[in-house]
C-alpha cells in the first residue's frame, strides 16, 4: 500500500480534485436547475407545477448510470440522426449535464420545501408594501429559504461527490477511474479500493463536520 502511494499518490491527489471539480460544477449548474424548477413548483400555475413535477420524478426515477450512458452516447447519435451534424460531448461536458439534471431534482425538492417552511405572512407583508411576487420571492422569502437550505445544500454535495464516482462509466479521469488504471498496472485491487475509500471518506466527513457547524449556527441564531 505505501508503494502504491508513493508511486501514484499525486496521480490519485489530481483525480480527487478533478472529482472534486466535476461535483462543484454539478452543483453549480444543478442549484440554478433546482431554483427554476423550485420555483415553479411553488407559483400560482398549474401547467409550470406539472412540469416541474414530471422533470423531478423522471430525473429521480432513472438510474445515475443509465442517465450517463444517455446524455453521453445518446445524445449525440440523437442530435445527429435527426440533423445529421457531427457532435460529440467531452467526459466533463456529459458528467457535468449529467450531475447537474440529476442534482437540479433533488434541489428543486429542497427549494420548494424551503419556501413553503418560510411564513406565508413574508410574502403578504412584502406584497402590501407594493412589491411584484417576484420582487417579493427574491428579496424576501428566497433569501429566508435559502439560509436555512445550507446544511441541505452541503448534504446535497456530498451526494453528487459520490454520484461522480459512477461517471467513472464514460471515461471521466476522476477518482474510480484512475483506480481502475492503476489496478489495471499493479493488479492490487485490495490496497487500491482501499485507498480510494480513505481518500472519499476523508473529504466527506470534512463536507459533514462543516453541514453539522452550518447547523448549530443557524440554530443558534433562531434561539436567539
Amino acid at each position: 500500500m505505501v508503494q502504491i502511494i508513493n508511486t501514484y499518490g499525486s496521480l490519485l491527489l489530481s483525480a480527487m480534485g478533478q472529482t472534486l471539480l466535476l461535483a462543484l460544477w454539478g452543483l453549480l449548474f444543478g442549484c440554478i436547475l433546482g431554483i427554476v424548477f423550485g420555483l415553479a413548483s411553488v407559483v400560482d400555475n398549474k401547467v409550470s407545477r406539472i412540469i416541474s413535477k414530471i422533470y423531478v420524478n423522471v430525473i429521480r426515477g432513472v438510474p445515475m448510470i443509465v442517465l450517463a450512458f444517455f446524455v453521453f452516447y445518446g445524445v449525440p447519435y440523437g442530435i445527429k440522426s435527426i440533423f445529421g451534424a457531427r457532435f460529440v460531448l467531452t467526459s466533463l461536458q456529459a458528467g457535468t449535464i449529467c450531475l447537474a439534471l440529476n442534482c437540479g431534482a433533488y434541489m428543486s425538492e429542497i427549494i420548494r420545501a424551503g419556501i413553503q417552511a418560510i411564513d406565508p405572512g413574508q410574502m403578504e407583508a412584502a406584497r402590501s408594501l407594493g412589491l411584484s411576487y417576484w420582487r417579493s420571492m427574491f428579496r424576501v422569502v428566497l433569501p429566508q429559504a435559502i439560509k436555512n437550505m445550507i446544511p441541505s445544500i452541503v448534504n446535497q454535495f456530498i451526494i453528487t461527490l459520490k454520484d461522480t464516482s459512477i461517471l467513472s462509466v464514460i471515461g471521466f479521469p476522476e477518482l474510480v477511474n484512475k483506480a481502475q488504471n492503476v489496478i489495471a498496472i499493479t493488479f492490487k485491487s485490495f490496497e487500491m479500493w482501499a485507498i480510494v475509500a480513505v481518500m472519499y471518506l476523508v473529504v466527506i466527513l470534512a463536507l459533514q463536520q462543516v453541514a453539522n457547524a452550518l447547523e448549530r449556527r443557524l440554530n443558534r441564531g433562531r434561539e436567539k
